[in-house]
């Protein structure tokens, strides 16, 4: 898949000089149609987005993302929405790459095969499936390649170096190192230096492999993380969202405003 959306959009920002930001929003928050309004928007600031399944039960997301998460399954979002939304972002933004993360108890239910086709019929470039680790993930990794899908795997730092090396080996074209034990969101209780630290080491495994950092990344963070191949945002945009929606403001330029001043540190 060394010609993937996901692979181009890391080309880009690295013949910028600078790390690919990849944004997280929730599907349906905080209704469908402003979910989508929320996405293309961001998007022009963002070189990869990511998309949340709403679950009534995230066991890796903080507070923040858990809102987006209620507001969205309050509104009734279903499967069907969210590929709605993929399919209608896709048809203004063809080649932004978009990857769904969720849970593999969704996926289970709807049926492995028929969710991965409409992933590919929808567009959808990439996948992460928080509960379902390596190996376990393995077939369900396989049949995503075959379907032109990256399966991105997780690593943390408790992550042992066997391990490692066979994840990094498995990987497709990017890797998500969860560069803090707690969920996301929370206050980094690992410094900046630290997290680089663990990731040079990721990175010296397989340097082609595009590795980016998430969990805790803020404006204050986010400057001294920027030698990763890419940095994730998701609860500051989550947050701004229900902050706006308690004022009264308009979410979508609010969330824009968050991306846009993130995009501005890391160039």
């Amino acid at each position: 898949m060394h010609n993937s959306l996901i692979i181009k959009a890391f080309r880009r920002a690295q013949d910028e000089g600078r790390p690919a930001l990849l944004t997280y929003t929730v599907a349906g928050d905080y209704t469908k149609k402003k979910s989508l309004e929320i996405l293309k928007s961001i998007s022009n600031y963002s070189d990869i987005c990511e998309l949340g399944f709403p679950h009534n039960t995230p066991i890796a997301d903080g507070g923040q993302i858990q809102t987006s998460s209620y507001r969205a399954i309050k509104n009734g979002i279903k499967m069907k929405d969210v590929f709605s939304i993929v399919k209608n972002f896709k048809k203004i933004k063809k080649n932004k790459p978009i990857i769904l993360m969720g849970y593999f108890n969704m996926i289970y239910q709807y049926g492995e095969d028929k969710f991965i086709k409409i992933c590919k019929t929808s567009k959808v470039d990439g996948l992460i499936v928080v509960d379902l680790p390596y190996p376990e993930n393995k077939k369900f990794a396989y049949k995503c390649k075959k379907n032109k899908i990256n399966f991105i795997q997780l690593i943390s730092p408790t992550t042992s170096k066997i391990r490692l090396n066979k994840i990094i080996k498995e990987s497709h074209d990017m890797i998500y190192y969860i560069s803090m034990l707690s969920t996301t969101g929370g206050k980094l209780k690992v410094s900046p230096k630290k997290i680089l630290r663990e990731y040079t080491k990721i990175k010296s495994h397989n340097k082609h492999k595009k590795v980016v950092i998430g969990f805790g990344i803020t404006e204050k963070s986010i400057n001294s993380l920027k030698k990763a191949d890419g940095l994730v945002v998701g609860s500051a945009i989550c947050n701004e969202i229900t902050r706006s929606i308690k004022k009264g403001q308009n979410a979508v330029t609010n969330a824009t405003n968050v991306v846009k001043k993130l995009k501005n540190k890391i160039i």
